[in-house]
């Protein structure tokens, strides 16, 4: 049984009992479960001791019956991959990108989004970005370029 007192939880038994951290989730969970299933308590009672709905109590029972106590674990929330950036997705951005090398990400999305797929301009950029398809700049410091400019500039002059 889990007890609750003000210097905090305890898993509790006839011989003693062990100190539970708050922030240990999966047993605090596990013991959710059995004091609702074997202590006898109930679903109920046992979800609204530990703060959760008697739904939520219910959809830990069934995970922890097919996986176990790592189920208990709680996830990362939102969703689990790429599903604006999918691999059609990132293909035609590619190619809309090989075919016209100056072409924006911005009319890239626009493309997209003429074509039915639901896609932001940061997410093409992010495309463009992580495949290293972005504009290719001049390799010359500003000081380099500045000085070229003016040594073409003075050539156009003395062959005149």
């Amino acid at each position: 049984m889990i007890e609750i007192d003000s210097s905090g939880l305890f898993l509790s038994g006839p011989k003693g009992s062990i100190f539970l951290k708050e922030d240990d989730e999966i047993t605090l969970k596990l013991g959710m479960l059995f004091e609702g299933e074997c202590e006898g308590i109930g679903p109920t009672k046992a979800a609204e001791k530990f703060g959760y709905t008697r739904q939520r109590y219910y959809q830990l029972l069934q995970e922890f019956k097919k996986k176990g106590a790592e189920a208990l674990k709680s996830l990362k929330p939102g969703p689990t991959g790429n599903y604006r950036r999918t691999d059609e997705v990132v293909r035609q951005i590619i190619r809309y990108r090989f075919l016209d090398p100056h072409i924006s990400p911005e009319v890239i999305a626009q493309k997209l989004i003429q074509c039915g797929f639901q896609i932001a301009i940061r997410s093409v950029e992010r495309v463009i970005s992580d495949y290293g398809l972005q504009r290719q700049t001049s390799h010359l410091s500003p000081r380099q370029r500045t000085s070229k400019n003016r040594n073409s500039s003075n050539k156009r002059k003395d062959t005149s």
